[in-house]
C-alpha cells in the first residue's frame, strides 16, 4: 500500500485522541499519577498477552543488545520523561497552551530526521507540513485568548521539553525498527523500559501504593483500560508503523492531528462550545493532512 505510513499516522491521531478523552476522565476521578502508572501496566500486560501468541514468547529477548537499547531508551524518555514533563506543563499553563506547543514536534522530528537519518523533504511537503500545524496550531490556540499563568515561562518551556522528548523518542525508535523489526516487539520494549523507570520513580518516592489505589474505582479503571489499548497498544504501534513506512516529519505531522480530531468529541463527551474560528482551522488542518498524500 503506497500510503500505509500516512494512513497509520493517521489512525495513530484517532486512538490518542480517544485514550486522551479516557485518560481525562480517569483521571479526574483517582488522580494523574494513577493513571500515568496504570495505563503502562496494563498496556504491558496486553503487549506481553499480544506477543505470545504472535510469536510465540512473552517478550522478544533475540532482539539483540544495540536494538533493546535504542528501543529502551526511547520509552524511557516518550514513556517516563516526555509525559512526566507534559503532565507538568497540564498543570501549570494548562491542556490548550500545552497543546499547542506539542505542534512543535513534527518540526523538531523533521530537522532530527534530517540530522541523524538523511531524510530530506521537498517544498511542496513542507509547505503541507506548515498548513497542517497552522491549522492545528489555530484550532489549539481558539481565537487568541490569554490566561494568566503565575509560571507561564516554566510551563512553556516544560511543553517545548514534552514536543522535544516525543520527537526524540521517534528517533530513537526508527533506530530500533531497523531491519524490519515488527513494531508489536518493539512497542513492548518500549513500554517495558517506561513501566520498570515509573515503578522506580514511584517506589523511591513513596507513591507506589496510592497509584495503585486508583484500580480501588471500578469505573476509572474501565476507562485506564480502554485508553491502554487505544494510546499506549494500539496507538504506538501504529505510531511505529507510520514512521517506518514515510518520512518522520510526515508521520509526526499526521499523529499532530489529534487536537482538532478531539473538537467533536471534546463538544460531546465535555460540552465544549466549538465556534466558527475552531472549525475553520479544522479545515486548515484537514486540508494539510490531506496535501501530505498527493505532494
Amino acid at each position: 500500500m503506497s500510503h500505509a505510513g500516512e494512513i497509520a499516522a493517521l489512525l495513530t491521531s484517532a486512538c490518542w485522541s480517544l485514550n486522551s478523552v479516557c485518560f481525562t476522565l480517569a483521571g479526574r476521578r483517582v488522580g494523574s499519577a494513577s493513571v500515568n502508572l496504570l495505563r503502562l501496566l496494563m498496556a504491558w500486560a496486553v503487549l506481553v498477552l499480544v506477543h505470545w501468541l504472535l510469536y510465540g514468547s512473552a517478550f522478544p529477548w533475540g532482539a539483540g543488545g544495540a536494538r533493546l537499547g535504542w528501543l529502551g531508551v526511547s520509552g524511557l524518555i516518550g514513556f517516563a520523561a516526555g509525559d512526566a514533563v507534559l503532565f507538568e506543563a497540564f498543570v501549570l499553563i494548562g491542556a490548550r497552551l500545552a497543546m499547542l506547543l506539542m505542534t512543535l514536534s513534527p518540526l523538531f522530528s523533521a530537522i532530527l530526521a534530517w540530522a541523524f537519518l538523511g531524510q530530506t523533504l521537498g517544498l511542496a511537503k513542507v509547505a503541507a507540513m506548515a498548513l497542517t500545524l497552522g491549522g492545528i496550531a489555530w484550532v489549539v490556540w481558539d481565537g487568541g485568548e490569554r490566561e494568566t499563568h503565575p509560571q507561564l515561562w516554566r510551563g512553556i518551556l516544560l511543553g517545548v521539553g514534552g514536543a522535544l522528548g516525543q520527537s526524540v523518542g521517534l528517533i530513537f525508535s526508527q533506530f530500533g525498527l531497523a531491519g524490519g523489526f515488527p513494531p508489536i516487539s518493539a512497542n513492548l520494549i518500549r513500554v517495558t523500559a517506561g513501566t520498570v523507570a515509573l515503578l522506580l520513580s514511584f517506589g523511591a518516592t513513596g507513591r507506589l501504593e496510592g497509584a495503585l489505589s486508583g484500580l480501588r474505582d471500578g469505573r476509572a479503571t474501565a476507562f485506564i483500560g480502554l485508553g491502554a489499548v487505544t494510546g499506549p497498544v494500539l496507538g504506538v504501534v501504529l505510531s511505529l508503523v507510520a514512521i517506518a513506512r514515510t518520512s518522520m516529519g510526515v508521520a509526526a505531522t499526521l499523529m499532530s492531528l489529534s487536537p482538532v480530531l478531539l473538537l467533536p468529541i471534546s463538544h460531546l463527551a465535555f460540552k465544549e462550545k466549538v465556534g466558527t474560528h475552531a472549525i475553520l482551522g479544522t479545515l486548515l488542518a484537514l486540508a494539510g493532512a490531506a496535501a501530505l498524500f498527493f505532494v
